[in-house]
């Protein structure tokens, strides 16, 4: 870890003495210095997939809900891979300057959540490269909203104008879980137009997979998935 030094201690779980996820530096941004092209870019990146999931979520055009959310995850992923391929990014301070109250992320996943509802939940094996592990149960619902909490948190930063401690965040944010978990997202995402192109049913919902009791069968479940990307990709069934 590296050795960050001010008079404030860490006051969450996010606000700890910060470990570089590399061993190389670049990147440093003074207090109150203005942002490069980079930062400006990252930045306009993260604000408008936070605007544009809040607006779907919304549900005001629940017909382009899906297709939406493929296509600004899958441009919040290029922002991040450009994150992950520069050298660390290593700001000032020792420790994270307060950034105030986090954002209270429930209402966003609530919506999402019921416009979803049919499709929400999804499998993924956590780590491609760890030993055999069985697949888990995960809600997009869920994590899209703590993905665009965890980019707020470094908004916050940017907007004040620590440029450095936000592009610290969101790289190390990026490598440590939003990265991995928008990965798992898009490949949902991406599989549930697949099966609707292709004319593929989806399967049903495994033996004990979270999906809360809703009184449906999985045979309706399927259906009203396979129904809900009919009409949103504008196909007969």
């Amino acid at each position: 870890m590296s050795d960050r030094t001010i008079n404030q201690q860490p006051h969450t779980p996010h606000q700890q003495s910060h470990g570089e996820p590399g061993a190389h530096t670049s990147h440093s941004h003074g207090h109150g210095s203005e942002p490069d092209d980079f930062a400006v870019q990252i930045a306009d990146s993260v604000e408008s997939f936070v605007l544009a999931v809040t607006e779907v979520a919304k549900g005001d055009e629940p017909g382009s809900a899906v297709s939406l959310l493929l296509l600004e995850v899958s441009q919040l992923l290029l922002a991040g891979g450009r994150l992950g391929a520069i050298e660390d990014v290593v700001p000032e301070d020792r420790f994270e300057p307060d950034a105030g109250p986090e954002p209270d992320g429930e209402q966003l996943r609530e919506r999402l959540a019921v416009l979803l509802a049919p499709i929400d939940v999804y499998h993924e094996v956590f780590d491609p490269y760890g030993p055999p592990e069985k697949p888990n149960a995960f809600r997009i619902s869920d994590d899209l909203a703590g993905v665009v909490s965890e980019l707020q948190h470094g908004l916050t930063h940017y907007r004040e104008g620590r440029v450095s401690e936000a592009l610290w965040w969101w790289q190390f944010s990026y490598l440590s879980n939003w990265g991995t978990t928008c990965t798992a997202v898009l490949r949902a995402l991406q599989s549930l137009i697949a099966h609707v192109r292709l004319d593929s049913p989806i399967g049903a919902v495994p033996d004990g997979a979270d999906t809360d009791d809703d009184g449906l069968t999985d045979e309706q479940l399927e259906q009203q998935a396979g129904d809900l990307m009919a009409a949103e990709l504008g196909l007969g069934r």
